[in-house]
């Protein structure tokens, strides 16, 4: 007789039917914004984790990539790729999944899907950022890339800012009206641009979410005005930018971890030595974020694990409030910790 697996042997799995069910039930708005409390939280207290840039496996085709990080108490990791080209032939761009497990024992805790989850807390951390960075007041963004990322960008925004208006644009027309579609019942102002030039037009958060595997230039010196937030989300990799290098000249810049944004991130363009100000000092009140009318403030985001341990943290919390998850049988758990065979033996 099959032995009967002990509910050790069991752990929450997080299936994207289960991912979206969770959202519907507590409300995509005020998903985002309780993730950016998560997020806050954990960089109130970023001298306890374990910090490392991303392990990664660059192809011609793009990467793949883990995402590794411990508070000491729990650990937890992201598998995630990037493939521009994936799009064109009916992939996604990005897909990813998460596990959470116990520092103490190592035995897991989550198993998450993170594509999902990933454009989620993308978008709650551009919002978290912009709390201590973009113009106060603010209420119009120009979004440049209209892909899988956008809406979340903006219904962020909207949630923790109050950004009322939307400006987009994309390359492909397609992905612009894709995205007013979607935003249509958002209660934002979404106004379709030709031209990267017309979306920044009175724009006082910039965002720029490209998906092109190459050195790019989606804004120049000569479209950024002094006072504006620059969120700069879509370099996620060496040899990939978004921005004119004279842009970062002029701004304020903030990372979330130096030593993987300075690889992947719009300050590649720059010398090591720049300065740059980590985000969690600004968040913990150690570093000063916005200052003054005229600054140009540039979050310079190419994602951080920890952000993906808030994430998955977030979502685990959720579990018994929503119900939304399936327990899989993945950890062997014999009787006898000692006797893993005779378990398959028995299991005859």
């Amino acid at each position: 007789m099959s032995p009967t697996p002990s509910a050790l042997a069991f752990v929450p799995f997080v299936s994207v039917d289960n991912m979206m069910k969770i959202v519907h039930s507590i409300g995509l708005n005020e998903v985002l914004k309780e993730m950016v409390g998560y997020i806050e939280h954990d960089f109130r207290r970023w001298e306890l984790f374990d910090k490392t840039p991303r392990v990664a496996s660059h192809s011609k085709e793009g990467v793949i990539e883990l995402m590794p990080t411990s508070d000491g108490e729990v650990y937890g990791f992201k598998y995630v790729n990037g493939h521009p080209k994936n799009m064109s032939e009916g992939f996604q761009t990005v897909t990813a999944f998460g596990v959470l497990a116990r520092v103490d024992n190592g035995y897991p805790v989550l198993f998450s899907e993170m594509t999902i989850l990933t454009a989620l807390r993308t978008a709650a951390t551009s919002a978290m950022a912009a709390k201590y960075l973009a113009p106060k007041g603010a209420r119009t963004m120009a979004m440049i890339g209209n892909g899988a990322q956008c809406e979340f960008q903006a219904l962020a925004f909207q949630a923790v800012l109050g950004i009322d208006t939307v400006q987009i644009y994309d390359i492909d027309p397609q992905a612009t009206e894709k995205a007013a579609r979607n935003l249509a019942d958002s209660g934002l102002k979404v106004i379709k641009c030709s031209t990267p030039h017309e979306a920044i037009e009175g724009a006082e958060i910039i965002t720029t979410c490209t998906a092109d595997k190459q050195y790019a230039t989606i804004l120049t010196d000569n479209m950024v005005g002094p006072g504006v937030h620059i969120n700069a989300i879509g370099g996620d990799c060496p040899g990939k930018t978004e921005l004119h290098r004279d842009i970062l000249l002029r701004s304020d810049i903030f990372v979330e971890y130096p030593e993987q944004t300075r690889i992947e991130g719009e300050i590649q363009q720059l010398a090591d030595d720049h300065q740059v100000t980590e985000l969690w000092e600004v968040v913990s009140g150690t570093a000063k974020g916005r200052s003054s009318e005229g600054q140009i403030t540039l979050f310079d985001s190419v994602g951080f694990a920890i952000e993906d341990f808030s994430a998955l943290r977030y979502v685990r919390d959720q579990l018994s409030r929503t119900g939304f998850f399936t327990e899989l049988d993945m950890v062997a758990d014999p009787d006898d910790p000692r006797d893993l065979h005779g378990m398959l033996r028995r299991a005859q």
